[in-house]
């Protein structure tokens, strides 16, 4: 569908503003894009001498358009979250705890096991919450780890994971939000600057191999030396699945989606393998989540561990679970169209840009600034990113801003990312208290300062890349300040 755009100066940068300030105000986001896609509307019909009826018409249609734009994002989602739903059906996580709580007899090794699952449970932020919680909860119990300890591993695994991995919800979603500029190709770009996540990984690791803690999660682990140790979950002693219930589904979905990319770029036809994978990523993510679904129905079908109403229902289960992320993809890709292809929010801020004299080597650094503090207001990163990506877009659309559009892309999502950890009312937040049944204001309290430390690293690593055009460094100089910070601040090593 053509839309004709009509430049309408600085009332072009309301629809964008006003729904991420009523998203901070109210905490919902849903109605905040939309108030803010339909004020566009408004400005444009207002230009264009339409009426609150054409108006109403436009909004629609360019909803539609944004949908159609995006069918394979939205059937590859769809899918994905049906072999999610149906792994955590079939026990293979709890084989998983099985297999681990017999050879995992220390601290560092039971909490190297749940970083190493919670990696490995990369499509979908809260199906690594949810499992990863109730499969190690007994054997940190066992070992008289704290549940805080857990719900901080669980919940530092689950987004910053999902985050970077390319085959994950997080990223078709992020491509999706850079379609015009790239799609996938401009996500995968954006991994190493994701400082965040890279960073919170590496934390996990060093607190995991050193034993040290700080702060409120120190404390809770002294509590936890001198508490009782509980049974395992019923459900985790009758568990019939077997470990590769839980790695073969996801094995076949990566290589597949690998696979259905390739094929679907014309790989196989003689197309560079760079070229073909991001010709249309979502269409061959979609024939890998198919064949996760057909492995799954082969793998759990024969031997009876559910039966075929129970496949169907996981299915059906899964794809309602993907409608409320689903909603807010469908209305940050509907306002970021009413922005670029209406009212000309692009043109007007990037003659803005161009005409200030800000050293654009700071963009990245006031982009995760900026995006940390709304999405620990509104407890979202897919809302986050979601409203602040158009505007990244249109800010590097000038020339002299083109270089710093990755590094900018990449601050925004490690600060979407960063403000969702440390969230109270964030979902992640609440199921990683859920999964390691760890009262919830606990979790939030003692993992901030670890959650923040590296945030702080984060911003005197984006201060470095900014400038520099080179992640690599702020990664080591990092890793360096972490550790360091961690052995000083922490001092004597828990028990």
């Amino acid at each position: 569908m053509d839309f004709v755009m009509i430049e309408t100066g600085w009332l072009s940068i309301i629809p964008p503003l006003l729904a991420i300030t009523l998203a901070l105000i109210t905490k919902e986001v849903y109605s905040s894009l939309f108030i803010g896609l339909f004020s566009g509307v408004l400005i444009y019909t207002a230009f264009a001498g339409g009426n609150i009826f054409s108006a109403a018409a436009l909004t629609f249609d360019m909803m539609s358009s944004k949908i159609s734009d995006n069918s394979y994002m939205i059937i590859f989602l769809a899918l994905l979250w049906a072999v999610v739903m149906l792994v955590g059906k079939s026990g293979g996580s709890y084989a998983y705890g099985r297999w681990a709580g017999s050879r995992l007899k220390t601290k560092r090794s039971a909490a190297l096991a749940t970083s190493l699952l919670g990696v490995l449970v990369f499509i979908d932020d809260g199906f690594n919450c949810l499992t990863v919680g109730t499969v190690m909860r007994p054997i940190f119990d066992r070992l008289k780890i704290s549940r805080e300890k857990l719900a901080y591993i669980i919940d530092a695994t689950a987004a910053p994971v999902c985050i970077i991995a390319p085959v994950s919800s997080w990223a078709v979603a992020v491509a999706s939000e850079v379609s015009e500029t790239g799609g996938f190709n401009v996500f995968l770009s954006t991994i190493p600057y994701n400082l965040y996540a890279i960073l919170t990984i590496a934390m996990v690791l060093i607190i995991s191999i050193t034993g040290k803690d700080f702060g409120p999660m120190k404390q809770a682990e002294l509590r936890a030396l001198e508490g009782e140790v509980s049974d395992e979950d019923k459900e985790f002693k009758e568990s019939k699945g077997k470990v590769i219930d839980l790695v073969l589904p996801i094995v076949v979905l990566i290589i597949c989606a690998i696979l259905g990319m390739a094929y679907v770029g014309g790989f196989f036809e003689g197309t560079s393998f760079s070229e073909a994978i991001g010709y249309n990523p979502t269409a061959g993510l979609s024939l890998g989540a198919f064949a996760g679904l057909i492995t799954a129905f082969a793998l759990y079908i024969p031997r009876k561990i559910m039966k075929p109403k129970e496949y169907m229902s996981c299915i059906v289960d899964g794809i309602g679970s993907i409608v409320p992320p689903m909603m807010i993809l469908i209305l940050s890709w509907t306002l970021g169209g009413v922005c670029r292809q209406l009212i000309g929010t692009g043109v007007f801020i990037s003659g803005f840009v161009s005409s200030s004299n800000l050293p654009f080597g700071f963009l990245p650094f006031l982009l995760f600034v900026i995006a940390a503090l709304m999405s620990f207001s509104m407890g979202t990163s897919w809302g986050t990113f979601g409203m602040l990506i158009p505007i990244v877009t249109m800010i590097c659309g000038v020339d002299n801003a083109a270089a710093y559009l990755i590094p900018a892309l990449g601050a925004t999502l490690a600060g979407s990312v960063y403000g969702d950890h440390c969230s109270p009312i964030s979902d992640t937040t609440i199921l990683s208290s859920t999964g390691a049944e760890c009262v919830h204001i606990k979790h939030v309290e003692t993992q901030l300062p670890y959650a923040t430390l590296v945030a702080i690293v984060c911003a005197i690593g984006y201060l470095i890349a900014g400038f520099t055009l080179m992640p690599w460094i702020s990664i080591v100089i990092g890793i360096a300040l972490l550790i360091g910070a961690v052995f000083v601040i922490s001092g004597k090593k828990t028990a």
